[in-house]
């Protein structure tokens, strides 16, 4: 028995694959939520407590360093040091048994990055009782100016419990950021399944759509014979083609509904004419719907007024927006040229500046009538220095000096005026006598300068420098430095020579200290070296550390049996090969002096 394809078995056929493909979206949704729901544990449970914890440890790392320096300002019991030993008893351990428990779900980098963190912790909580906590516990040790100092130095601006506190925040901050970018790709995860979900319903709603109209075509292409005519006329309406002839009409059913078919011909092809004129924009064009019922006539025509409203909107809205932005444009070009012109008045003034510093500075033939075999290397990090150098006579002896005042930059600029009219002044003052009178009369004169004798002065500002005197004819050397010291290099050794633990301009309440006059007696061949901190404090190496005093020694004991000239060049190789891509992070001094 042949099988027959029947209008219920199309029926059939047709709604099974819409089921079918309804219950895909189903399954397909189903799975998409559970996976979802899945990532959105994930990220309560792990990440956003992961972010939490570590900011908290973040938090709570900053407020030590705060901590620390309330330990090192106040003597007697505090609030801030009790915080600090609580934190690192109570709250530390917490936070880390917390986050060990979170890492568990962390990628294998990410628990290698919070153990490298804790390792860097325990580094910093060992440097804290180190330079700290251990260094300053009775009034006896914080009336230790030494203990004092290397503790502040410990917590300021790269001393060592700064440098492996802001380590501990750069790993924070990358913990921090791996957990919210983990956070961000879940979330992208998600959205992109329900993507993939949006995809999938979309192209089956299309499907069901296409199927539905193939359904409905076969169907209608196996109804009787007196109908496919109307069925040719719909197959090319919906394609959009109208017939080029009307068809004939009967008396009968099929004729009336040939007529009807008719008439829907003519209202579309009136209707496609209509939308192609109100599309070039001839809104003014007339449009009678079929009757008075006829629903898309009239919303046809509601169209036409809708999109003439509209073009004329648009058209006031360009127009509006077209004069903003040529107005924008005009500001920002104006500002742009007022910058570029306070730009390079700015940089005008600063290069007038250091043309002012370069007067004050000795000239080479003076240098080179002084202290005929010698070397000055002289690195401003900016434009302007503040770091500078100083020749003198009085007495037959040559004075020299190496100066780093605070700052550097315009700034320290501006403090190296003080220091060199300052400095002139005292020579005169004191005539030449030693360089420790000089230094003492320098301390005044800078102090009165900048008002740092007032009971109310906020100002910290000052100068360290190392100051000699040089007998030719007795080589004798007379040595006085405020921090600053004074390498001899003899026989391949250097022999340290200590300035006094106070800089210039630092006294504010009590009387100044007077400087301590070392005198030195120089053998042929001897050689001296004054600098500031710059060449040692300089960043760099494999490790991005700072070249440090130590090796700055060595360096000299390995050239010092090379020219001045040459020593010179090879300080700037040194200093370039431990640089490479680092900035130049201070001013930098160094003078050599051969007898």
């Amino acid at each position: 028995m042949r099988f027959r394809l029947t209008i219920g078995r199309k029926i059939g056929i047709g709604f099974g694959i819409l089921i079918f493909l309804t219950l895909i979206v189903f399954v397909t949704t189903y799975d998409t939520l559970q996976e979802s729901r899945g990532i959105n544990d994930r990220i309560a449970s792990v990440n956003t407590p992961s972010v939490k914890s570590l900011q908290e440890l973040k938090f709570s790392v900053l407020e030590t360093k705060l901590f620390l320096e309330t330990w090192i300002k106040e003597q007697k019991a505090h609030e801030d040091k009790e915080r600090l030993l609580e934190f690192r008893k109570d709250v530390y351990p917490v936070l880390k048994a917390e986050l060990s428990e979170l890492s568990k779900a962390w990628e294998s980098h990410e628990q290698d990055s919070l153990l490298h963190l804790f390792e860097t912790i325990d580094l910093l909580f060992e440097t804290q009782n180190i330079d700290v906590i251990y260094a300053l516990q009775s009034f006896d040790d914080y009336e230790d100016a030494f203990a004092k100092l290397n503790a502040q130095t410990s917590v300021e601006e790269g001393g060592d419990v700064y440098r492996l506190t802001k380590q501990v925040l750069a790993d924070l901050d990358v913990l921090i950021k791996d957990q919210k970018q983990s956070a961000l790709s879940l979330n992208e995860e998600m959205f992109a399944s329900f993507e993939r979900l949006k995809f999938l319903t979309r192209n089956l709603g299309i499907a069901l759509i296409v199927l539905g109209i193939i359904i409905a075509v076969y169907t209608t292409r196996t109804i009787v014979r007196p109908i496919i005519a109307l069925k040719a006329i719909a197959v090319k309406l919906g394609r959009g083609v109208f017939p080029k002839t009307r068809m004939k009409e009967g008396v009968d059913e099929i004729g009336e509904m040939t007529a009807a078919m008719n008439n829907v011909v003519d209202g579309l092809k009136r209707t496609k004419d209509f939308a192609q004129e109100v599309g070039a924009g001839k809104f003014e064009t007339s449009y009678k719907p079929l009757s008075s019922k006829d629903s898309l006539g009239i919303a046809l025509l509601k169209m036409r007024d809708d999109l003439a409203e509209n073009e004329r909107f648009l058209e006031e809205k360009v127009r509006q927006r077209t004069a903003e932005v040529v107005a924008q444009k005009e500001e920002i070009d104006k500002q742009r040229s007022q910058i570029e012109e306070y730009f390079e008045q700015v940089t005008d003034s600063i290069k007038y500046a250091q043309k002012i510093q370069e007067a004050i500075l000795p000239p080479d033939y003076q240098v080179k009538r002084m202290l005929p075999d010698s070397f000055i290397l002289y690195r401003p990090k900016d434009i302007v220095s503040g770091d500078f150098y100083w020749l003198g006579e009085a007495n037959d002896k040559v004075f020299f000096a190496a100066v780093d005042c605070t700052g550097h930059g315009v700034p320290g600029a501006f403090m190296s005026i003080v220091g060199f009219n300052q400095l002139k002044q005292a020579i005169i003052t004191t005539g030449g006598s030693n360089p420790a009178e000089i230094l003492d009369h320098l301390n005044r004169g800078v102090s009165e300068t900048l008002h740092q004798k007032e009971a109310n002065s906020t100002n910290k500002d000052g100068m360290d420098i190392a100051i000699c005197s040089l007998d030719y004819k007795t080589l004798e050397l007379e040595y006085a430095g405020a921090f600053n010291p004074l390498y001899l290099l003899r026989n391949d050794e250097i022999i340290q020579v200590k300035g006094n633990k106070f800089p210039i301009g630092s006294f504010v309440d009590e009387e100044p200290s007077n400087f301590t006059n070392n005198k030195i007696q120089l053998e042929k061949g001897d050689q001296i070296y004054i600098f500031s901190d710059g060449y040692a404090d300089q960043f760099g190496g494999p490790r991005g550390k700072k070249f440090m005093y130590k090796r700055f020694r060595e360096l000299l004991v390995e050239i010092g049996t090379k020219e001045l000239s040459q020593q010179k060049e090879l300080l700037k190789e040194s200093l370039f090969d431990w640089m490479k891509d680092e900035e130049q992070v201070d001013d930098i001094l160094v003078i050599g002096v051969r007898v």
